[in-house]
């Protein structure tokens, strides 16, 4: 039934405006009486910061921004949802438009700007499916006119401690002016002791929430030094490379579209973004986990993000351009993937080609 409707669906919401097709998209995954999701084999479960995720892949933020559609992307077959961004207050987010498809690049540019409902409306919903099971990550960021962005994400961490499996500490929207400067090491290692502090005060009542950090692409390598650097001496539990870039691969077809203002998802980010991962995995040198996102639309590039050092994988933008089979179809890969490397897990597969990777010209 999903598949037929996808279907027929798809061509008529990429007849609408991008951002009317989104909230249509999330009225039907929250009201359509999706069917279970088939259980998925032993060999693709992963362990991962405490937690066990029956897939790696996961749907990253920015869809399901206010927690209305999380039992209806589980049941797509995902292994995870994070949900988010969400801010303290309401808000309302840059003005429209603030979507563009780019169809010939199959990517997306968004300038949407933390648009959210505000953290009690998504800790209600989030409250109300408590006992509906599933790994839901809750991503967190700072609102726009805030006086103290630091004391946003510590509130966030009380406010959402028992409702949500792990948090992301979001610092790389490219879309709230100052924020990537929460990624400069003074102040990034500040953040990063509130939101820790944070956790730990209500540790006793909602037990041991992982803590991840996303980060831009777009950082410089003496930045992402000191970026893992102190993540590290934090002691967070995971990192997730990346969010969107502002950069403009000069491979872009819609040149008219690639001219506007926000970050790029999609195809055209693979290449940067697995860099990235690979650059993050060895400054890592396993103190935690890395999530693996941007440019995930198959079996083979999730396989090249895992080799490049992701424990975990997240998409978005491949939903708009793939439909909703692509979970099923990217899990199927990586079942073949295992089976013709006698492999008994994904693990073995993590970060086997990060070394090549880090030594390669950098993506144009």
């Amino acid at each position: 039934m999903i598949g037929l409707f996808d279907r027929l669906s798809r061509p008529f919401l990429r007849a609408l405006d991008p951002e009317d097709a989104h909230r249509l998209a999330i009225k039907a995954l929250r009201f359509m009486p999706l069917a279970k999701a088939v259980a998925d084999s032993e060999e693709l479960a992963v362990h991962a910061f405490g937690l066990k995720f029956p897939n790696p892949l996961g749907f990253a933020a920015g869809f399901d921004k206010n927690a209305e559609a999380v039992d209806g992307l589980l049941r797509l077959g995902f292994g995870f949802v994070e949900v988010g961004t969400i801010t303290p207050r309401p808000q309302a987010g840059n003005p429209r438009p603030r979507i563009f498809r780019l169809k010939s690049d199959q990517a997306v540019i968004n300038r949407l700007g933390f648009n959210n409902d505000g953290a009690a409306a998504v800790h209600i919903r989030l409250a109300a499916r408590r006992n509906a099971g599933g790994i839901v990550g809750v991503n967190i960021g700072a609102n726009r006119d805030s006086t103290d962005r630091l004391e946003d994400y510590a509130r966030l961490i009380e406010t959402f401690s028992a409702v949500a499996s792990y948090f992301t500490v979001n610092v790389s929207s490219p879309n709230t002016p100052g924020l990537r400067d929460l990624q400069q090491a003074k102040v990034l290692d500040d953040l990063l002791a509130r939101v820790i502090e944070a956790r730990e005060r209500v540790r006793t009542r909602a037990g041991l929430k992982p803590v991840l950090l996303k980060i831009a692409p777009d950082l410089t390598l003496p930045e992402l030094d000191d970026v893992v650097g102190v993540a590290r001496k934090r002691r967070v539990d995971g990192m997730i490379v990346g969010n969107t870039t502002i950069s403009r691969p000069g491979s872009l077809r819609e040149r008219d579209a690639a001219r506007e203002q926000g970050g790029l998802s999609g195809r055209p980010l693979f290449r940067l973004s697995t860099r990235m991962l690979a650059e993050t995995f060895v400054r890592a040198e396993g103190a935690f986990p890395l999530v693996g996102v941007g440019g995930i639309d198959s079996g083979p590039t999730a396989i090249a993000k895992i080799k490049a050092g992701a424990t975990l994988l997240q998409l978005y933008t491949a939903l708009v351009f793939r439909g909703v089979g692509v979970a099923t179809e990217i899990k199927a890969d990586l079942a073949v993937a295992l089976r013709r490397g006698h492999r008994n897990s994904l693990a073995s597969m993590v970060g086997s080609d990060a070394a090549t990777i880090t030594a390669e010209s950098w993506p144009a």
